[in-house]
């Protein structure tokens, strides 16, 4: 089996270099590139199929990111956000430590666009040593996530040192690593690396799928490798026009993610990020989704609906507005339509 090192290294960085693949028309796509870098190793590249089809918009540059008049570079305003280099201080009790400046492919859809797999976010030692820091000498904190660029394409022994040192500070409660290397670089997913994510518990993944067509053999494997090494794993699947914006494609989506012992967590609204407006759905969309979803498939494969508000405001969920009155009685509409009654108990708080 080739080595997941040989298979990123394999890359296609350009739509030049695409071009040995598709047939289409590179020229005007260099100037995107030169602004959002590219990149679509050869793993996730076998798995499109045509031009346009729902993996090729997620990895091939477009124009429109070039052309986009709305969104801003950093919408959740991470960069004010941080007291030190490359931690972000949201909510009170977590913060997201950003540990790593690459990904296996570079989302076109992706919130740090401006900066990963650019020379603009540098990580070194010095810098995340800073950031275990400020969570040392921080006692509210209880939890962190790693994030990036993708955690899990840092060399295994950098990934155990980093751990190993969250994992020693008393107040910290659990771990959390965003990857999507399940979905996009299944094989990273090695017996070596399990070795070290098991010595961490209470340690959680959320992983990043899309679209039913990345749920393969190869990522349904590594998901299971994960599950069986104590790692509950997660989804944080964005809502993209044209890619999944419809309730059958995500009902497949999230049915298959569940067969691979991974939780639907997070269904995003679009950011509001510089190059991305085109992906972008009306808000209503992922509403009316929500309503087709919601009672007719499992509720373990609903995830929770939300906006990640601009200007570092906080995640806000958007649900399907079933309730009618509230008063003595709760009054409100099923998933079918149908008008139910629900008596209440005492007075309202």
């Amino acid at each position: 089996m080739t080595h997941w090192k040989e298979i990123l290294q394999s890359s296609v960085h350009s739509p030049t270099e695409l071009t040995r693949y598709f047939d289409f028309d590179d020229t005007a796509l260099q100037a995107v590139c030169a602004s959002f870098p590219m990149r679509i190793n050869p793993y996730y590249l076998k798995h499109i199929q045509s031009i346009g089809d729902p993996l090729w918009k997620q990895a091939v540059p477009d124009l429109l990111e070039l052309q986009d008049s709305t969104c801003v570079p950093d919408p959740l305003c991470e960069e004010q956000l941080s007291p030190v280099q490359n931690l972000v201080h949201k909510y009170p009790d977590r913060v997201l430590l950003l540990v790593a400046n690459e990904c296996a492919m570079y989302c076109r859809f992706c919130t740090r666009k401006r900066i990963v797999g650019t020379p603009l976010m540098a990580i070194s030692d010095s810098a995340i040593e800073e950031g275990i820091d400020y969570i040392r000498r921080t006692p509210q904190i209880r939890e962190v996530l790693l994030s990036g660029g993708d955690p899990l394409l840092l060399s295994d022994s950098r990934i155990d040192s980093i751990l190993s040192r969250l994992h020693a500070i008393p107040h910290l409660d659990l771990i959390r690593i965003g990857s999507r290397v399940p979905c996009t670089l299944p094989m990273r997913i090695t017996n070596e690396l399990l070795t070290i994510l098991k010595k961490y518990h209470p340690l959680y993944i959320n992983t990043h799928f899309n679209h039913p067509t990345e749920l393969t053999l190869e990522a349904s494997a590594a998901c299971n490798f994960l599950a069986d090494a104590g790692i509950p794993l997660g989804c944080q699947t964005v809502l993209l026009k044209g890619i999944n914006d419809n309730a059958n494609t995500l009902k497949e989506l999230f049915l298959g993610l569940l067969r691979m012992r991974v939780k639907p967590y997070y269904l995003f609204q679009g950011d509001l990020t510089y190059g991305t407006n085109h992906f972008r759905t009306h808000s209503s969309c992922g509403i009316n989704i929500m309503r087709k979803l919601i009672g007719s498939i499992s509720g373990m494969a609903i995830p929770t609906l939300a906006l990640d508000a601009p200007g570092g405001k906080g995640k806000i969920p958007l649900t399907p507005q079933y309730v009618i009155s509230n008063g003595s009685n709760l009054i409100f509409k099923n998933y079918c339509g149908e008008l139910c009654s629900y008596p209440e108990n005492g007075n309202a708080i």
